[in-house]
């Protein structure tokens, strides 16, 4: 592991720009309008945060007892070193999750444990900041958060990833974290696959915007620049810094993560996920809710790189015509939904989808102005894109998986997730386009 600097080169330190959102001052170079402050007291990224875990958590208001919520990995990485230092200030409780999930029997098994204490900590990245999240949420309590790796994008979004008793998973509106610490040592420090996972959640970002862009011009959905503007220039670093992600580098780290926290602030400009989560986390959810005996264990972020670069053919292959496509209305077959995901979750993405279906008559109109528009439309499409081959550079140079086949999943499962996955929720992608079409069967089976 290489130890880099504090503050990175050219920059006023890891927090710089996120200060200026946190606090209200930034003010958008598109409109001039300044936000109002987002929902965080600190957000803290240093080289190293030992020695400062107490005067953290109470610098939130938070007060003993302390209930230190982590994994075994995560308690190894960081977690007893957290409690250790709030022992020396008041009464400690770890609760050490064993292989912990993030659904609804883990949310209320955890929310049974913390109902006690007036706040959490969490030390963790994905599974255990969602349960947190989400547990506090439901007893109207706080919590803040200590990262150990850079897995995923979610440690400020204001929702939380969690599978529903019927086994569909969801975006759930939840809170964010009071504090969000970041010790980059530690989280450099993690196995190189967890945060390849979180690089390849930022990957995303092309083929989301251009999936959102498109929905916006045709079908007039809610778009919004803002979350490109603070999250982009810091992008541009992380990919060039990918092999640093593989080999542990603290610089890389914290690029990775300033990226992971300036998408998950975007939120507090709109609301909404739509800006870091299209076609491409559909893809995943499909896999985390349907592949069952057949999951091979892979982290959302190592589904997501991997869908990204789906979604980047699938794109491409659709905007190489300068003719529009010309769509028929939608196909809806709900027993063969129900074969699939089972009688519940079926009905729950019927609803879903239906909110996004065509029929005879809106098809027409659809088409009509996907014809007027396309040609602006789809120069506007390509000037988003990044070229697949280098964004399958960039995923392999960062040591993640990018093939159903690197991932350990069944080719033709993945290939049924990219067939499907767009009826889980009402977000119109370029899949969908691709389905009305009837190119998707054909563009899915080359996936490999």
């Amino acid at each position: 592991m290489t130890i880099m600097p504090t503050i990175p080169p050219g920059d006023k330190g890891w927090t710089h720009l996120i200060d200026d959102i946190c606090e209200g001052r930034w003010i958008s170079p598109l409109n001039g309008k300044q936000y109002p402050a987002a929902p965080y007291d600190k957000i803290i990224m240093q080289a190293t945060l030992k020695g400062q875990e107490a005067d953290l958590v109470t610098s939130l208001g938070f007060e003993p007892p302390f209930a230190v919520v982590c994994d075994v990995n995560t308690h190894k990485a960081m977690g007893e070193r957290v409690a250790r230092a709030l022992a020396q200030i008041g009464p400690v409780t770890e609760i050490i999750l064993d292989n912990p999930h993030a659904d609804m029997a883990g949310v209320r098994d955890l929310t049974e444990k913390l109902k006690d204490f007036k706040s959490a900590v969490a030390v963790g990245s994905g599974t255990i900041n969602d349960l947190t999240k989400f547990a506090t949420f439901q007893n109207n309590r706080k919590y803040t958060v200590f990262a150990t790796a850079g897995s995923m994008n979610g440690y400020t979004s204001s929702t939380a990833s969690i599978t529903l008793d019927s086994g569909l998973k969801v975006s759930l509106p939840a809170q964010v974290p009071s504090g969000f610490f970041v010790d980059l040592e530690v989280c450099a420090a993690a196995p190189a696959y967890l945060n390849a996972a979180g690089f390849g959640d930022c990957l995303c970002r092309p083929v989301a915007q251009i999936d959102w862009w498109m929905s916006h011009r045709l079908l007039n959905s809610v778009y919004y620049h803002d979350p490109y503007v603070i999250e982009i220039p810091d992008e541009i670093e992380l990919m060039q810094r990918a092999k640093g992600i593989a080999e542990g580098d603290l610089e890389a780290v914290g690029y990775l993560f300033r990226v992971l926290t300036l998408c998950g602030l975007g939120i507090s400009f709109t609301g909404i996920s739509n800006h870091g989560s299209m076609g491409e986390h559909q893809i995943s959810h499909y896999i985390d809710c349907f592949a069952g005996d057949r999951h091979p264990g892979s982290l959302h972020g190592q589904q997501v790189g991997v869908a990204t670069l789906t979604m980047a053919r699938i794109q491409t292959a659709l905007l190489a015509s300068q003719s529009a496509p010309e769509m028929a209305p939608t196909r809806i077959d709900f027993d063969s939904m129900v074969t699939r995901m089972g009688e519940d979750v079926a009905t729950q993405c019927l609803a879903e989808l239906k909110k996004k279906a065509f029929d005879a008559r809106t098809v027409d109109e659809v088409n009509a102005k996907l014809e007027h528009l396309w040609p602006e439309l789809r120069q506007q499409c390509l000037d988003i894109a990044v070229p697949v081959e280098t964004l399958q550079d960039k995923l392999a140079t960062s040591s993640a998986p990018t093939s159903a086949k690197d991932l350990g999943l069944d080719v033709d499962f993945y290939r049924e997730a990219v067939c499907h996955a767009h009826e889980m929720r009402n977000r119109f992608s370029f899949t969908d386009i691709a389905d009305h079409t009837g190119q998707l069967g054909a563009l899915a089976a080359r996936e490999t």
